[in-house]
């Protein structure tokens, strides 16, 4: 398995019932030393069994726990096709894997619940949004980051605008192209409708869009992920008359996206969202450093955790690589930190995220260069 998307990400956040175990390693694209990372995992499997037998559980048993990737080093072929870094998860009759275009520091977990902080990146901080590739003949929706895309079901959702009007001679009536005006050079769309007329044309389109936007909101329910349109340049003001959806971007991707394969249309939306979400980091920071906020802010896990648990994060930054073990009891809101990880014991940075998340509320995952005052977690707290 190698997409990681936001739906793949949600079994990773439930709680287990048992240990689960999270392995993360860097691997290679070509060379020599591919040979390297088999062993690697190898070593890091060892390095898991033995965390298995310090929870609790027989050798014999954590063998048997580890055993889906432990047959993973033996496939040769699965190591010729590796990304940057391949990250494993296990748990009792659960075994995922992604090959990831990141790079992972070595790390084995062994806790409660699967350790997904290294992953962030993929869907926080660097930006997930969706690009709606519309045109009369076809949709696709596209769920995007800064490293992946995938396309969307497209449930509830009409495909064409024949099948949202169900006209049988949609071609014949309606006709479309786009001249260019003068002085200004902008395109303008001309409407050729045959019976219709063409203010009749325009609303069918509307009708088509106000379809798919209908349709979106129940995908998308009502969460604040940018969205992007693709299409020719014409369509795209009718939609945004019909748009619902409050994330919906002002700049869109112009061109016929049917030409586009998923690849092309997720790097034209990144070069767009990218800004984006470097401008709401820059303002989720200037709010963290305002005095006017100095009562809401804490860099205390043991003040963060409870209040991502209730809910009552607005944004959280806490650094990649860095881990806080320690415990959680969440009837209590008690929180014990350690300074070496004892058995039971979680990262308590990772947990953080997790509930964050959770609630739908924003993590900034972050290198520990970047992380407000110098801290391994930092957060504003809604109240």
């Amino acid at each position: 398995m190698d997409l990681l998307t936001a739906q793949e990400l949600r079994p990773l956040l439930e709680t287990r019932h048992g240990l689960a175990v999270s392995i993360f390693l860097p691997t290679h694209r070509a060379g020599r030393e591919i040979l390297q990372d088999p062993i690697r995992l190898k070593n890091l499997l060892r390095k898991a069994e033995a965390g298995l037998v310090e929870n609790g559980l027989r050798r014999a048993l954590a063998r048997e726990f580890l055993a889906p990737a432990r047959e993973l080093v033996q496939r040769k072929h699965f190591w010729r096709y590796q990304d940057n870094g391949l990250a494993l998860f296990l748990s009792q009759g659960f075994f995922r894997y992604f090959r990831l275009p990141l790079h992972f520091q070595q790390l084995v977990v062994v806790a409660d619940r699967f350790h997904v902080k290294p992953l962030l990146s993929l869907f926080t901080g660097d930006g997930r949004f969706y690009v709606v590739a519309l045109s009369q003949n076809q949709v696709r929706l596209f769920e995007g980051s800064r490293y992946t895309v995938s396309e969307l079901d497209l449930e509830g959702i009409p495909r064409s605008l024949r099948e949202a009007l169900k006209y049988d001679d949609f071609q014949a009536q309606l006709q479309l192209h786009t001249t260019t005006s003068r002085p200004s050079g902008k395109r303008t769309a001309v409407f050729h409708g045959h019976g219709a007329g063409m203010d009749d044309a325009k609303e069918n389109v509307l009708r088509y869009f106000r379809a798919i936007d209908k349709g979106l909101q129940s995908l998308l329910r009502t969460q604040p992920t940018p969205l992007l349109l693709a299409g020719v340049d014409y369509l795209l003001p009718i939609y945004a008359k019909a748009n619902t959806y409050p994330g919906l971007l002002d700049q869109g991707i112009t061109g016929n996206p049917e030409t586009l394969s998923a690849s092309q249309l997720h790097a034209a939306a990144w070069e767009i969202v990218h800004p984006y979400f470097k401008q709401a980091q820059d303002q989720a920071l200037a709010h963290y450093h305002d005095p006017t906020n100095a009562n809401r802010i804490s860099r205390d896990v043991r003040e963060i955790l409870p209040a991502a648990h209730q809910g009552r994060i607005e944004f959280a930054f806490v650094a990649v690589g860095v881990q806080q073990w320690g415990t959680f009891d969440p009837h209590e809101n008690l929180v014990s930190v350690h300074e070496k990880v004892e058995p039971g014991d979680e990262d308590l940075l990772n947990l953080v995220a997790v509930q964050a998340i959770l609630h739908g509320d924003t993590v900034y995952a972050v290198p520990p260069s970047d992380m407000p005052d110098g801290s391994s977690i930092a957060a504003l707290f809604r109240y």
